[in-house]
């Protein structure tokens, strides 16, 4: 008999995003189970980024939510070409709003943002 690995994904999100609501509504009427974390309420700590990002394989910059309010207020658009990655890593972890939403992860695989077709052969 062959058994099935039931997948925990955790849903980091912002109940006011629509983007993450389209999302919510595209993994619930697909039956993919999630968790539900909410990226203001409960940020991610600098080591979890750290860890989602080495096993997401993308660019660092990529996890940041660059049309939001709380990246232009800081003037994070010339600050994040040249930073390091720690001090990258330090402002995700600093305002879960710098994070781009929403951000499906397991133990090995990472989703940022919502792309319905990428969410498809990723998870169908």
């Amino acid at each position: 008999m062959i058994k099935e690995r039931i997948r925990i994904m955790k849903f980091y999100g912002y109940k006011k995003c629509s983007t993450v609501k389209r999302a919510k509504k595209w993994l619930q009427e697909n039956n993919i189970g999630f968790e539900e974390i909410d990226l203001v309420d409960e940020p991610p700590t600098k080591e979890e980024i750290k860890k989602i990002y080495e096993v997401s394989g993308q660019d660092l910059k990529k996890f940041f939510n660059t049309s939001g309010v709380k990246y232009r207020e800081l003037g994070l658009k010339d600050i994040v070409k040249t930073a390091s990655e720690e001090e990258l890593l330090d402002l995700l972890a600093s305002d879960g709003k710098l994070i781009k939403r929403p951000l499906l992860v397991d133990h090995e695989k990472v989703l940022i943002g919502f792309k319905e077709n990428e969410y498809k052969e990723n998870l169908l």
